[in-house]
């Protein structure tokens, strides 16, 4: 039996109504408008504004944030009277865009300005005491923090005692106390209807740049450089692509093609974007600029993107873009590496993750930098929490470690359930970070499965697949997917569709790439002509896959030597579902000759088994005195076990027993 990946499906429900009235006010296709509506866009008002971000009515920052107008005369009279002012920013690529966009802005707006960002290893997260005290003996006036500050009560205190002028610019959640700070821009203090709500740290620092440029009548020249830092800085955080995001986005990413700042071209031309892209699309971003931003802010110096990004000289933009990429490499390599041994010890270790609903893997020697990228990877395999942890000492005493999360699984929830047994720990509901001592491994993993436990069903513990609608394969064609182009950007809060169809027949398959691991086929759906083609990226493993499935799918454009084809991405299959209406889907009966059935019995371990070669299928069955079935295709290491194939499960036939059990099969078919 062919292997599939375990997934578990969610298909949005359909709102034919709202999906016909935003239909004939926008002229999209009804399954486009179910998209949109699938995004909280429900009204024709609403979608019309999601087409075209600019023609919705803005209220002023200045109305919003209520503490924009003091920041903006403290750094006028800063700038005026020629006080040394100081950016705390972060090591990720949302806190390391902040920080070179103020610095532009600053410097631009001729302040005296310089920067630091804490350690990634030494400090932690966040302005710390240190940085406090290093600002004021270099003679600092003004601390002014970017994507972090808002939790830092105490450091802000020694600031304000050492009469400092502090500005806090961040994004982050609020805590219960807010620091003692001369004004505080965070978009968390908004209503959750503001438009601003949603912006990253870049977004804030954006606000306060244009604010202050615009108070000294010095904003020719400024605008579209930090529109690009805020571009760069709002999609590589992962930035929810809505309210403001999507206007400035769209306006950005126009942009950024044509960027006229030397560290965004020495960036494209390194990570391979081609010049000549009309528009450059967040997934050229988040997937090819940012990890070259972030591998900085993991196991490098963020110095090394400051330069890039606030430079004006192309040589030195070009030397710090090509040490980005080294580092990138190295960050690749160390991030497959960890997962590579993460994976063989979870898959050749007896580590119980189903029976204890969350994923717990600790290990020595580990980068404490790339663990939560292998995290959010093995969440991706298993479908469960995983909490992935290193040595943070040569003693083995203290573990350091990464969180990701499910959408039924709150990480910060999970962490402070077990506070008790951790030293620090922070993060949200997706993610998060921690330390605890070695000794509390055993006690932490229960604690865990504890809250899992509340939370968690074992059909939660499997990949999730969001679908906004079916469609039929003759549907998928130039015209949806132009449609869907104009929905962009995607991201966080505007997912890329994903769209299904079922009963589709796989007329051709093959492993392709330079490791085999990717999957090219060519499908055709029951009772249509039509024929598309498709690719399943890391499916390598699960060729051949079933002759007949229910597909899950994006749309993707395939442009080769002149010629566009709209193909498909697959992102799930399972095998075909009973219809909507409680009746089977309809599959033709297959016929076999029974010259291609061999079958036998045998006695194993006191009973009496049955067994079949479909040759035609290339499967071996074999069947118990209960009735349970083990198939199992020549040559593959899992099965599926079970009294029919909806209700099977797969199981590795490497496993001693059943590996007897078949070759004890095997040799009664010989026989007979």
């Amino acid at each position: 039996m062919a292997k599939i990946p375990e997934q578990r499906w969610r298909i949005a429900p359909l709102q034919p109504e709202k999906s016909q009235q935003i239909s004939m006010s926008t002229g999209l296709l009804p399954l486009v408008s179910q998209v949109m509506i699938n995004r909280g866009v429900v009204t024709p008002e609403l979608a019309n504004i999601h087409i075209n971000p600019e023609i919705q009515d803005l209220p002023s920052p200045l109305e919003e944030f209520s503490d924009l107008a003091v920041s903006v005369e403290l750094l006028q009279d800063a700038i005026a009277s020629g006080e040394k002012i100081a950016i705390c920013g972060d090591y990720d690529a949302d806190g390391m865009t902040s920080t070179a966009l103020l610095l532009r802005a600053l410097r631009h707006l001729g302040a005296d300005v310089d920067y630091a960002i804490p350690s990634r290893m030494k400090d932690g997260y966040g302005i710390n005491q240190r940085i406090v005290e290093e600002f004021a003996s270099t003679g600092v006036g003004v601390i002014l923090t970017v994507d972090n500050g808002i939790a830092a009560y105490e450091p802000i205190l020694r600031a304000v005692e050492l009469g400092l002028t502090v500005i806090i610019t961040d994004h982050h959640d609020l805590p219960e106390k807010l620091p003692t700070a001369d004004a505080i821009l965070n978009p968390k203090l908004l209503a959750a209807t503001s438009p601003y709500r949603g912006l990253a740290g870049v977004g804030v620092a954006y606000i306060l740049a244009i604010a202050l440029a615009q108070s000294l009548d010095k904003i020719a020249g400024l605008t579209s450089p930090i529109l690009e830092l805020f571009t760069l800085g709002t999609v590589a955080d992962l930035a929810p692509l809505v309210g403001v995001n999507r206007r400035w986005l769209k306006r950005g990413l126009s942009l950024l093609p044509y960027s006229q700042l030397a560290g965004i071209q020495a960036l494209m031309q390194v990570a391979g974007v081609k010049e000549e892209q009309k528009q450059l699309q967040p997934d050229d971003i988040g997937f090819k600029l940012g990890p070259r931003i972030n591998a900085i802010g993991r196991i490098g110096d963020p110095q090394l993107v400051i330069e890039l990004l606030t430079t004006d000289d192309p040589g030195i933009a070009l030397e710090r873009a090509m040490q980005c990429e080294q580092i990138n490499s190295k960050r690749q390599q160390l991030c497959e590496q960890i997962q590579e041994e993460a994976i063989a010890l979870v898959e050749t270790k007896p580590i119980l993750w189903q029976k204890m609903r969350v994923l717990v893997v600790v290990n020595e020697g580990w980068h404490h930098g790339v663990i939560g990228i292998v995290a959010s990877r093995l969440v991706e395999r298993y479908g469960v929490p995983v909490f992935i942890g290193t040595y943070e000492d040569e003693a083995k005493s203290i573990i350091r470690g990464s969180a990701r999360g499910i959408e039924e699984f709150n990480i910060f929830e999970a962490l402070d359930y077990c506070q008790d047994l951790l030293g620090k720990f922070g993060g949200h509901k997706a993610a998060g970070g921690f330390s605890f001592a070695a000794s509390n491994l055993s006690a932490l993993e229960q604690k865990l499965s504890e809250f899992a436990y509340q939370y968690l069903k074992p059909e939660h513990l499997k990949p999730l697949v969001k679908i906004d609608a079916q469609a039929s394969l003759p549907q998928v064609g130039r015209e949806l997917y132009q449609e869907i182009d104009s929905l962009q950007p995607w991201g966080i809060g505007n997912a890329f569709p994903v769209f299904w169809t079922p009963n589709v027949i796989v007329k051709q398959q093959r492993k392709i790439g330079k490791n085999q691991d990717h999957l090219k086929l060519v499908l055709q759906e029951t009772d249509s002509d039509t024929e598309i083609k498709a690719i399943a990226w890391r499916w390598g493993e699960y060729c051949p896959l079933p002759k007949k499935l229910d597909i899950a799918y994006k749309l993707q454009e395939n442009n080769w030597q002149g010629s566009s084809n709209i193909e498909l991405e697959l992102i799930g299959v399972r095998l075909p579902q009973e219809s909507e209406d409680g009746g089977q889907q309809r599959r033709p009966e297959i016929q076999h000759n029974s010259d291609e059935v061999q079958k036998a019995r045998f006695d194993y371990k006191g009973k009496v088994y049955a067994c079949s070669l479909w040759k035609s299928l290339n499967e071996l069955r074999i069947k118990n005195p209960e009735g349970t079935v083990l198939a199992i295709n020549k040559g593959d290491r899992f099965g599926l076990l079970g009294t029919s194939r909806d209700d099977a499960k797969s199981i590795d036939v490497t496993q001693p027993h059943y590996y007897q059990l078949i070759k004890t099969a095997l040799a009664a078919l010989e026989k007979n």
